[in-house]
């Protein structure tokens, strides 16, 4: 069975590590896939998507373009799972303690003090015709995508967060290279075309507070945060929360998303090494993270994906002024070892070592200890780490807490909820973002943690919760930034396992996030796919020579075969051309000459 594509926005690569005694010889494949946010309407402040391609099953019923993207992750996010091999059979990697914090003005906040005469709401509503569990990307786009076909609809969402739905994608990338010192407060961010946005992908008067949503005339969207929903009640359609209360409903959405895995050994290690250990998903992660570069002399990165990448590069950065340590160690011989050929990866290892970062490559961490004020790790072959902060960005766990008290089934492979082609767990219950383990007609059984997925697939979802009844054929797509002047966009199965095929050119100074979305004007290095077709791409005639080996990479296209077949897509610094990667993965034909196929993409136009 192929293993689960690496994805970041969500996915991060797996970490290993090695037994105190036995040295872990090979590392598990990742499950990998990220989430992590939608677009929202035209009242207030539009949110654009992030490089979210987000295309229906059938394009006839598209939802309007405004309304079809989401937010950036990362990258979400989902990270590619980190393999470690402890002396013993470990227990469950367990959810890292997050310190809740106030929002800023929650969606859901109780009616001011009313005369002894007036009747109290109840806050939580009793009743929600569309309950969305989870308060992410997807749910934010499934609810989106039903009010659009159900205009009065009454939507609950029902999150863990204290905070309203946001994008996750800026968390390890535009935030970090913010000028506003009051970047963690107002959690507002230049994307790289110079325009600022917030995070949330709507302001709280988007909403409606949750105790009037039975008897808003014109329905809604509400959001029930700091609540967490621990048993469903599959046959009297019902979910109790963990204060006790009960909420019926008639069609329910589980976007639960993920959990980020920690290292067994540094779990085993007590609380004080786990005091001084990040696993970064959430806003609050990325403000005490913020807070502790700013308060400590070295942090250490431990993952070579696309989070632990992209916040290396980050924080090498600020290094340059503060004079903070960064280092980043892996399991691979270079950064994104699991998803880059060697040639790339050796030189993406290059380019993050340039922005301050002391790269630790072929690690496999055997201890971590507390001494002397400092964390000491230690590696399987014997070299030694000392620094004041870990930063563990080894992977997602898919939450699957509900499937016991609903009966439903978790794939045993891939992680996740298994769901049909309408993303469907049972007749009124639908699955969408990090959590849904679906089947590609094309790729096979999948699950995606990228931030386009949560979008594509939660807009489906809220499709089908309305009568739709359309199957998931998309293809999502999902990229990564290491800072404005380097970035890919990667669509289908990207394992460095598979063969690959690079071909590349000379980049000019368009070829960069930043010059594409300048270009562009959306923000949205590649928004305009989400309306652009690939059915007549007409190819450049200039000849383009398959690059073996050179110093340098620009910009070039990189095919990953599988039974000569290609299977995936990455864009190296070239934007805006994924609908043309799309048709390619999705006719599924041979090809004898891939540098012809390269043509389509235009990269030897200047």
């Amino acid at each position: 069975m192929e293993p689960p594509a690496a994805d970041v926005e969500s996915a991060e690569e797996s970490v290993t590590e090695a037994p105190p005694e036995v040295a872990a010889e090979h590392a598990v494949v990742p499950t990998v896939e990220e989430e992590p946010p939608v677009q929202s309407e035209p009242q207030a402040e539009p949110l654009e998507a992030s490089p979210a391609a987000v295309e229906s099953a059938e394009p006839a019923a598209e939802v309007p373009a405004e309304e079809a993207a989401a937010a950036p992750v990362e990258e979400e996010a989902a990270e590619e799972p980190v393999t470690e091999a402890p002396p013993e059979e470990a227990p469950p990697p367990a959810q890292p303690e997050t310190v809740q914090e106030a929002p800023a003005e929650p969606a859901a906040e109780s009616h001011p003090e009313a005369p002894e005469t007036a009747p109290v709401l109840p806050t939580v509503p009793s009743h929600a015709p569309y309950l969305l569990i989870g308060g992410g990307t997807a749910s934010f786009a499934a609810a989106r995508s039903i009010r659009a076909r159900d205009p009065g609809a009454k939507v609950l969402i029902v999150t863990e967060e204290p905070n309203l739905p946001y994008m996750r994608p800026p968390l390890s990338k535009e935030l970090w290279f913010s000028d506003d010192p009051s970047v963690t407060e107002t959690l507002r961010f230049k994307q790289w075309n110079g325009k600022e946005r917030s995070i949330y992908f709507q302001p709280p008067s988007f909403y409606i507070k949750p105790e009037d949503l039975a008897s808003a005339e014109n329905g809604g969207v509400a959001v029930l945060s700091g609540k967490k929903v621990i048993q469903m009640d599959v046959r009297g359609n019902k979910v109790k929360l963990d204060d006790d209360t009960e909420i019926s409903y008639d069609k329910c959405l589980i976007a639960t998303g993920g959990i980020p895995r920690n290292l067994q050994v540094i779990e085993r290690a007590g609380e004080e090494v786990m005091k001084r250990t990040t696993m970064f998903r959430k806003i609050q992660d990325f403000k005490s993270l913020d807070k502790v570069s700013r308060n400590v002399k070295s942090m250490t990165i431990i993952g070579g994906g696309f989070l632990g990448s992209e916040l290396a590069c980050a924080l090498g950065r600020r290094s340059a002024e503060s004079g903070l340590e960064v280092i980043q160690m892996f399991p691979e011989k270079g950064n994104m070892g699991k998803v880059l050929p060697e040639y790339l990866s050796n030189w993406t290892t290059e380019k993050v070592m340039k922005e301050g970062v002391k790269v630790v490559s072929e690690a496999l961490v055997k201890s971590v200890a507390f001494k002397d004020d400092k964390l000491e790790i230690k590696l399987k072959d014997g070299r030694k780490v000392e620094t004041d902060h870990i930063v563990a960005a080894v992977g997602l766990e898919p939450n699957v807490d509900l499937a016991k008290s609903a009966g439903l089934e978790v794939d045993s492979d891939f992680g996740g909820f298994r769901v049909n082609a309408e993303l469907q767990a049972r007749s009124n219950i639908w699955v969408a973002g990090d959590a849904a383990c679906f089947y590609d007609i094309r790729l096979g059984r999948r699950r995606v943690e990228h931030h386009d997925h949560a979008v594509v697939s939660g807009r489906l979802a809220g499709e089908n919760m309305t009568g739709a009844n359309k199957p998931y054929w998309h293809q999502s797509m999902f990229w990564s930034d290491l800072g404005p002047d380097v970035g890919y966009e990667a669509i289908g199965i990207v394992d460095s396992s598979l063969p690959t095929v690079g071909v590349f050119a000379k980049a000019t100074s368009k070829d960069t996030p930043k010059a594409a979305t300048e270009q562009s004007g959306t923000g949205i290095r590649s928004e305009s796919e989400t309306e652009a077709t690939a059915s007549s791409p007409v190819a450049s005639s200039t000849p383009a020579p398959v690059v073996e080996s050179k110093d340098e990479y620009g910009k070039g296209v990189i095919f990953y075969l599988r039974d000569k077949v290609v299977v995936g897509i990455i864009l190296w610094n070239v934007f805006n051309r994924m609908p043309v990667a799309r048709k390619i993965i999705k006719d599924g034909e041979e090809h004898a000459d891939l540098n012809e196929v390269a043509k389509l993409f235009n990269i030897h136009e200047d």
